[in-house]
C-alpha cells in the first residue's frame, strides 16, 4: 500500500506543468530594468538561455514572446507557418514563429536570417535554428525608442545583454525549423497573412507603416 501511494504522490507531481508565463513575469524588471521591452527579443532569449534548463524548458520559454517586437505572449497563442533565409546557405528555413501580432511575422521574414545553433543544455547537446540580425550597433538611424544599451557597447555587439553568434544578435528562436519542401513555400506564399499581406506590409515605404512595430524594428535590422 505505502509503495502505490508513493507512486500516486509521484505521478502527481510530475503531472504539474510548469509556468514559463509566470517566470518571465515574476523576471521582467530584471530582463527590462528600465521596463522598455521596445524590438528587445534578444534579452528575452538570452535571459532564457543563460538559465540553467533542459532543451524542451527552452523550447517552451521561446514560444512567450515575440522576436521582434519584444512583447510577451498569451501562452494559449497559435504560431505563423513562415520561411526565412539561411544567412550561410541561402536556403530557405520552414519553421514556426511565435508573434505578437500579424505584421511581426512578414518583419522576421523580411528582415532577419536564419543560422544554425549549437547549445548544451542540462539534457545534453541541441542544434536549432535561430533568427539573427546584423550588428546595429554602428546605425547613425538608430531607433531612439529601442534601448541601445541593451544591445550595444560602443560599436560592439553586447554580449552581456544579448546572445552573439558568428558577429550577429540572435533575436530568437524558430521552432521547428527545417529545409522547406517546394510545396510548404507555396504554402507560406499562399497564405493570407505570410502571403498576401506581407507583400502589402513589405512593398509599403517605412514611413507608412503604423501596424505592429511600425519602423521601430525594421530599422534597427535593416
Amino acid at each position: 500500500m505505502i509503495f502505490i501511494l508513493t507512486l500516486s504522490f509521484s505521478n502527481i507531481s510530475n503531472s504539474i506543468e510548469k509556468n514559463y508565463y509566470k517566470d518571465l513575469i515574476t523576471d521582467w524588471s530584471r530582463i527590462f530594468p528600465d521596463s522598455n521591452r521596445n524590438a528587445a527579443g534578444p534579452k528575452f532569449f538570452k535571459y532564457i538561455i543563460d538559465k540553467d534548463i533542459n532543451y524542451n524548458d527552452f523550447i517552451e520559454y521561446n514560444k512567450l514572446y515575440c522576436a521582434v517586437s519584444g512583447s510577451l505572449i498569451d501562452p494559449n497563442s497559435e504560431p505563423d507557418f513562415l520561411f526565412v533565409t539561411e544567412k550561410e546557405t541561402k536556403n530557405k528555413i520552414c519553421g514556426d514563429y511565435y508573434k505578437c501580432c500579424i505584421p511581426c511575422s512578414c518583419d522576421i521574414m523580411k528582415y532577419s536570417k536564419v543560422e544554425k545553433m549549437k547549445f548544451k543544455f542540462k539534457d545534453g547537446l541541441k542544434e536549432f535554428f535561430v533568427f539573427t540580425i546584423n550588428n546595429p550597433c554602428g546605425k547613425k538611424d538608430f531607433p531612439d525608442r529601442v534601448n541601445k544599451n541593451y544591445f550595444c557597447n560602443g560599436d560592439n555587439i553586447n554580449d552581456k545583454q544579448v546572445y552573439k553568434l558568428n558577429g550577429r544578435v540572435v533575436i530568437g528562436l524558430l521552432h521547428n525549423g527545417k529545409t522547406c519542401t517546394k510545396d510548404e513555400m507555396n504554402l507560406v506564399k499562399s497564405h493570407q497573412v505570410t502571403g498576401r499581406f506581407c507583400e502589402l506590409r513589405n512593398n509599403t515605404p517605412i514611413e507608412n507603416l503604423n501596424a505592429g512595430m511600425g519602423d521601430i524594428f525594421i530599422k534597427l535590422a535593416r
